[in-house]
């Protein structure tokens, strides 16, 4: 039997599937684009990185795997339930991920995770990189509010989110397994309307 919705959806089904993810760029040359099956190497080589290893507990262990990730994150879009952007410099060498899942057409809110390489941490890239997909969600995509947590023990993280407008909500207590154990996570988010800090 189907159910009828006493509202209408935010995002009507189809909306996101109609076209193709979209290229976003943001402050400092950078570009937010698809996954291509050249970011193998790289993506895979990120999570070497001890600091993304322990803050992201799903990790590849093979630039195979890489590739069935990447035709995952085609398929979410396909399937409006996720998108996968490569942060990168003008296109082209991959600096980070920029993730949006969790989507909820119909309240018109999604959740938002990213990581950035090494040699990339900073210089603003990911405060950057998610203000760039904020704007786009927000504005074009039609969503209402976007959300991202993070361990409370993250500091680089939780900075990140407060300088790209997502201001701190609260704690979520002992709600996520790291390679340490059990962690506290700090809830942000940022909804339509909310101002970029100066």
């Amino acid at each position: 039997m189907r159910t009828t919705l006493s509202t209408p959806p935010a995002i009507p089904t189809g909306t996101l599937s109609a076209s193709r993810q979209p290229v976003l760029s943001a402050a400092g040359e950078l570009v937010l684009r698809p996954w291509e099956a050249a970011d193998a190497p790289a993506f895979l080589a990120a999570y070497l990185d001890p600091e993304i290893q322990h803050w992201h507990t799903r990790q590849p262990a093979s630039e195979e795997q890489v590739h069935e990730w990447f035709e995952q994150y085609r398929q979410a879009w396909a399937q409006e339930t996720g998108a996968s952007w490569a942060v990168t410099r003008g296109g082209g060498e991959v600096l980070g991920r920029m993730a949006m899942g969790s989507l909820n057409l119909d309240d018109g809110v999604a959740g938002c995770a990213y990581w950035v390489l090494p040699a990339a941490r900073g210089a603003g890239v990911a405060s950057r990189a998610l203000a760039a997909l904020s704007t786009w969600a927000l504005g074009e995509a039609g969503f209402h509010r976007l959300h991202l947590d993070h361990s409370t023990r993250n500091h680089a993280s939780c900075r990140v989110a407060v300088k790209a407008g997502f201001p701190l909500e609260g704690t979520k207590r002992s709600d996520a397994i790291h390679s340490d154990g059990r962690h506290d996570m700090h809830l942000h988010a940022r909804i339509r309307g909310d101002e970029l800090p100066a």
